[in-house]
């Protein structure tokens, strides 16, 4: 029975994709108010080996053995995958034995760690969020570890821009009320111009999400914020 891999799922922007799940559920740096999984209890930044980093890799190997068609293998899941020490070292042994691209699906907010960004060579594709431009927006939406901040993530995303030769496809989550005002979405503009990734996404509540007020942005709504944004937004 699979305890580390699940899938390959249906994604919107990853196609058939085999989820790889770090750490147990709602081991995260952030409380999100959208966040499909629930409330997390008790924030944390401190990375450890959670599950087992051999385990992970072998149950990986068995799972690609079947001949499952796959686009992307995902490290993501229950929480934050960054927070897991070897990450890394479980992308570079799927890589040895694997051509399928890898994608990191995580919330960006470890990125000013140097360990963090050095970890993501064996990685294909990384998918950061970015949902606020402004302090006051980031600790509404992400209600966050005490010792993070919204400069150290952006800081942490353009290092890691600077360092890493993959794509990146930042996820921009939108909820009504919170960010999604033209000022609002401006100031999100700002902090993306610093960042530059090569591809923006635009997301909304389509799941249930951890706070009933959260709900979805109206199509024409998102279809303005992508104009906003510009051509790379999607």
């Amino acid at each position: 029975m699979a305890r580390y891999v699940y899938g390959p799922v249906p994604s919107r922007r990853l196609g058939r994709s085999l989820g790889v799940d770090l750490v147990p559920l709602k081991t995260c740096s952030l409380n999100c108010v959208f966040c499909q999984l629930g409330r997390t209890l008790q924030p944390t930044i401190e990375r450890a080996e959670y599950v087992p980093t051999d385990a992970v890799v072998e149950e990986v190997r068995e799972r690609l053995r079947e001949g499952v068609p796959l686009d992307y293998i995902t490290l993501g899941g229950s929480g934050e995958p960054t927070l897991h020490s070897s990450f890394g070292i479980v992308a570079e042994q799927i890589r040895s034995f694997s051509r399928v691209p890898i994608a990191l699906l995580t919330n960006g907010s470890l990125f000013y760690l140097p360990d963090v960004r050095a970890a993501c060579r064996a990685i294909s594709v990384i998918l950061p969020t970015l949902d606020a431009g402004d302090e006051e927006t980031f600790r509404r939406v992400h209600r966050p570890h005490p010792d993070l901040t919204l400069e150290r993530i952006v800081q942490g995303l353009v290092a890691l821009r600077q360092e890493y030769a993959g794509q990146i496809w930042l996820e921009v989550f939108l909820v009504p009320g919170l960010n999604t005002s033209d000022e609002e979405v401006r100031k999100i503009q700002a902090q993306i111009e610093r960042i530059r990734p090569d591809r923006i996404d635009l997301n909304t509540a389509v799941r249930p999400p951890a706070e009933g007020f959260v709900k979805p942005v109206p199509p024409e709504r998102l279809a303005q914020i992508r104009d906003m944004l510009g051509p790379k937004a999607r």
